[in-house]
């Protein structure tokens, strides 16, 4: 009998990603996120103009004042971490249709005119994806919706000097934390598709001639998804292209069952640890198969060497492809 084949570096490193995605998998079934019994010191935002173009300013207005008494909240109870995030989102040429303090917190920020946009693409994130981290995770701001969506929007003038292109940091819904079984069902990701539906909606009325990209990483794909299989009307019609990256799944056993029209992209990085998570979905749990494998049928795109937090780094090949997505421009998109 020959002597066993000794397993090559690549080949360890794959077991290793393999064995802490399991474990990340298992820890999600046996830990849930238990609530405090305390009531949130942060009241509910108050009510805001509807979307439109002539109530957008007030809007604005409207959504500052609510971060501002958020800020003092924060300040009063010595809840120091967001109070940095909420100064932070109170810098000059800020913008945002949405605040909410409450919980783990929703806000969505708008980068660039979404008035006279030709094009907007919507970035939305996946789990542990807070106020608290909605400009800043560790040391790779890229890494999440708000510094996410300023690469892209500039990456987009490095492609085309003028992209008319307005990017949206969508953290409009709750999303999950890794270490909880919430991740490893739709359920939150179909609170957000609701949420994701009505602003769609509410984007057509303030710009009816827009087309729209919908950039979806991590358990967002998941969001993306489950709005995408019930997406109707004029709205939905104005999607012309769903990115899904560092995607655990999306629910939907193929592309074409997301959207007839649009175009599904799906792109994994090849050191991100997503590959070695189950593609399953049994019984309500798990998320279905991989969007980059052949069956599922998406336009697989380049994106690089990164990990699951790097897709949106500058300078990187999958940056540059999820921009030319954003943008509308297939023929700039490189094949994976």
């Amino acid at each position: 009998m020959p002597p066993p084949r000794k397993a090559t570096p690549a080949t360890l490193r794959r077991r290793l990603r393999r064995a802490v995605a399991c474990a990340v998998t298992i820890a999600g079934v046996l830990l849930t996120t238990a609530g405090t019994g305390h009531a949130d010191p942060y009241a509910a935002p108050g009510p805001a103009p509807s979307m439109a173009p002539s109530t957008l300013d007030a809007r604005f207005a409207a959504e500052r004042g609510s971060i501002e008494k958020a800020l003092g909240t924060a300040h009063k109870i010595g809840d120091h971490d967001r109070a940095k995030a909420f100064g932070a989102f109170l810098k000059p040429g800020r913008r945002f249709l949405h605040f909410d303090p409450r919980g783990r917190g929703k806000a969505i920020e708008v980068i660039g005119d979404i008035t006279r946009a030709k094009r907007i693409a919507i970035l939305i994130p996946g789990a542990d994806t807070t106020l608290t981290t909605f400009d800043r995770r560790a040391d790779k701001p890229w890494s999440t919706p708000g510094g996410g969506a300023r690469e892209v929007h500039r990456e987009a003038h490095k492609i085309t000097p003028t992209p008319e292109l307005a990017v949206v940091a969508w953290l409009g819904y709750a999303a999950p934390k890794t270490f909880s079984s919430d991740v490893l069902t739709d359920e939150r990701a179909n609170e957000g598709a609701r949420e994701l539906r009505t602003f769609l909606t509410g984007l057509h009325r303030v710009n009816r001639q827009a087309e729209v990209g919908l950039l979806c990483h991590s358990y967002g794909s998941v969001v993306c998804g489950r709005a995408s299989i019930r997406g109707r009307g004029p709205a939905w019609r104005k999607v012309t292209d769903i990115a899904l990256f560092g995607s655990p799944g999306t629910t939907a056993w193929t592309a074409a069952k997301l959207s007839r029209s649009a175009r599904v992209w799906a792109g994994r990085g090849s050191t991100d640890w997503m590959e070695d998570v189950p593609h399953v979905r049994i019984f309500g749990l798990g998320l279905g198969p991989d969007p980059v494998s052949r069956r599922f049928g998406a336009r697989v795109f380049d994106a690089g060497s990164g990990g699951h937090s790097d897709y949106l780094a500058p300078g990187s090949t999958s940056l540059r492809n999820l921009t030319g997505i954003a943008l509308g421009l297939p023929s700039q998109v490189t094949a994976g």
